[in-house]
């Protein structure tokens, strides 16, 4: 296992930052006011950001007028891995992670999907979350039965070993067919092992006809399931639909009462008035689905049958998306209602299940109000979130090109329902923050340099769904790991992502960031080496404090190991955040033989749920190491500042 006698024996004289962005205006993922200073990069980390008129670099760029912020944070994606090694459409957006297998889909062997997405070479970091829908069609089949007790074993088994193998949380699409067959009471039993995971549960929400299709009705569901199971109910792109437009109010009043009840619940959204999936999945009754889509067809000749799948799909669409005119096939580039014309039917539903008999044609669906979207957008638990993937499609929504600079553009300079500062946070330190993460989403010491810079006079999307690949303009540059994957708008083809795991001591939580808050922890950890090997020994001293207004912590770190007389104290403290017995602290830490300095996360679990006894559990990393991990008989303080 690394220790810090291995940072010791890599000691060098102190080097200039490998970049410098100078005169930029810092929106750092907090919300708090933005401000003007330079950022330094050093090996892939943000060392500083501040006056460093006294420093060089090996390069340096002048971003006058422009906005540097954290790299954009996508929770919800369907990426193809294919066009993951370029992911042009991603980075044209400033986006530079994605969590991949959104509502309930994926591989199940999340060890292997990730190796093989860092074996093909990724242009932005990738994550998986572990998908409920493949794993109940996995085990449970495709039709509308009942699992066993061996059955629900299995499938608790395979979500249990996702989230063991890094999957950020557990995903669901309950609209989705088979998944739509599972009941309530069912998809609590499938995850009643997860709360010592303290992840998170993202949710299409199910809209069911014996809801009367009501989509309030669908996201009280994830709720419930997150409270029963005790994960982070997160309502995926968040929508009031069809016949309920103009409840939005009522919708967050619903989250606020369940956030009362101490239910942690977030959303997320897309700035779109439309969504886009496939013609048959959310028109054709789900019982006409069950079995797959040859079943499916056999229903559509028997005449008894056709007649009943057509009079429920009219009621689906009128509910839902306002009728035939809420349907656009892009891969036509034709409304329903045109195909409609040239078939000679007055019937939406018949010319769906016309068109299915020939082909799975995808569907964008109009469902929502602008007001219900503004009010989501600015709920203050929402983060953005495209629901696409990167891709090199010419077909598709415009969401997949334009979604991060709508927001920026249309939002927030021209409409102004968001704030600069408001909108950068809901795109980086609020998923950050809502998935688990602790070393990205924020631009401070210590954090990995994924950053973008954008230019906020200009910011602004191009796609249509007549032209959904149109790039959006205003994304200068990004950074992904400390190496520019995108300069003056252009790809540069360097593939610096990583794949990304949630470790248990990463748990979902609320931001801290508009609070003060403190930490203090003294004490030894064991850190055991391997077998037949001596632990390691390390004395672990942190104090930092950090007020509500205050950009950094203030304090110190110190880690001091026995066996090589190693000494990191630190050089500066990046950003405190915490929550509940629990904390993590960045920054930059001193080598006091060598004078060089690394970046450094450490997190202090007091309530590591898969650990008996008292104690904390202390992690470091430092300088992109794998983690250092042990348990202290020491309890931190965790006082508010007053």
């Amino acid at each position: 296992m690394p220790s810090l006698a291995v940072l010791a024996a890599c000691s060098a004289p102190a080097e200039p930052f490998d970049v410098i962005l100078r005169n930029g205006t810092v929106v750092d993922g907090t919300g708090r006011p933005r401000y003007e200073a330079d950022v330094g990069i050093i090996r892939g980390f943000v060392a500083s950001v501040g006056d460093l008129s006294g420093s060089v670099g090996v390069e340096e760029i002048d971003v006058s007028g422009l906005f540097v912020t954290p790299g954009f944070i996508n929770l919800h994606t369907h990426d193809r891995p294919a066009a993951l090694p370029t992911a042009l459409n991603m980075l044209g957006q400033g986006v530079t992670t994605v969590i991949m297998n959104a509502d309930g889909g994926g591989p199940l062997d999340l060890a292997s999907q990730l190796e093989s997405l860092s074996d093909a070479g990724l242009a932005i970091n990738a994550g998986a979350n572990i998908g409920f829908n493949a794993v109940w069609s996995s085990v449970n089949g495709n039709e509308d039965t009942r699992p066993t007790p061996a059955q629900f074993d299995e499938m608790r088994g395979i979500i249990e070993r996702g989230l063991e193998d890094g999957a950020w949380g557990v995903s669901a699409g309950l609209d989705y067919k088979p998944a739509y067959f599972s009941r309530t009471e069912e998809v609590i039993r499938v995850l009643s092992e997860t709360r010592r995971w303290r992840s998170y549960f993202t949710n299409h929400d199910r809209i069911t006809p014996e809801s009367g299709f009501s989509s309030q009705v669908g996201m009280r569901e994830t709720v419930d399931i997150g409270e029963a199971t005790g994960l982070t109910a997160l309502i995926t792109h968040m929508k009031v639909q069809g016949h309920e437009q103009g409840q939005a109010p009522q919708v967050l009043e619903m989250m606020t009462r369940a956030s009362e009840r101490g239910v942690l619940v977030a959303a997320d959204a897309y700035p779109y008035l439309a969504g886009q999936t496939s013609l048959a999945a959310l028109i054709i009754p789900g019982w006409a689905q069950a079995g797959g889509r040859d079943a499916m067809l056999t229903r559509f000749r028997d005449r008894t049958l056709r007649a009943r799948i057509i009079a429920e799909a009219d009621e689906a669409l009128d509910a839902r998306f306002g009728g035939p005119t809420g349907v656009f096939l892009p891969e036509t580039l034709t409304e329903l209602t045109e195909v409609m014309a040239e078939l000679g039917l007055r019937s939406g539903g018949e010319t769906v299940v016309r068109l299915l008999e020939v082909d799975s044609p995808g569907a964008i669906l109009r469902f929502g109000s602008e007001g219900d979207l503004m009010r989501i957008l600015q709920h203050p638990t929402a983060s953005i979130a495209c629901d696409c993937d990167a891709s090199t499609s010419t077909v598709g929504h415009p969401r997949g090109y334009g979604t991060f600079p709508r927001v920026l553009g249309r939002y927030v300079r021209e409409q102004r329902v968001l704030t600069w500062e408001e909108a950068v946070r809901k795109m980086t330190g609020l998923p950050a923050t809502t998935i688990g993460m602790v070393d990205r989403g924020y631009l401070v010491p210590g954090m990995a340099a994924d950053l973008v810079v954008f230019d906020p006079r200009t910011v602004i999307d191009h796609a249509t769904y007549e032209d959904p690949t149109a790039a959006s303009e205003g994304i200068v540059h990004v950074m992904v790991n400390g190496r520019w994957a995108l300069r003056d708008g252009v790809g540069t083809g360097v593939q610096a992502g990583q794949s990304l795991a949630r470790s248990r001591n990463m748990p979902s939580r609320a931001m801290s960031t508009a609070a003060d808050r403190r930490v203090a922890l003294d004490g030894t950890i064991n850190l055991t080496a391997g077998s037949g090997t001596a632990a390691e020994v390390m004395e672990v001293s942190v104090q930092a404090i950090q007020g509500a207004a205050a950009a950094r912590p203030s304090g110190s770190v110190r880690l001091t190991h026995r066996g090589s007389g190693t000494v990191l104290a630190d050089a500066s403290l990046g950003l405190l955040q915490t929550a509940g017995g629990w904390a993590s602290l960045t920054g930059r830490l001193r080598d006091a033989f060598s004078g060089e300095t690394h970046s450094f996360t450490i997190v202090i679990d007091a309530n590591d749920p898969f650990v008996n006894g008292a104690g904390t559990t202390v992690s470091i990393v430092v300088e992109g190491q794998p983690p250092l991990v042990g348990r202290m008989s020491s309890i931190p303080e965790f006082e508010a500042s007053r």
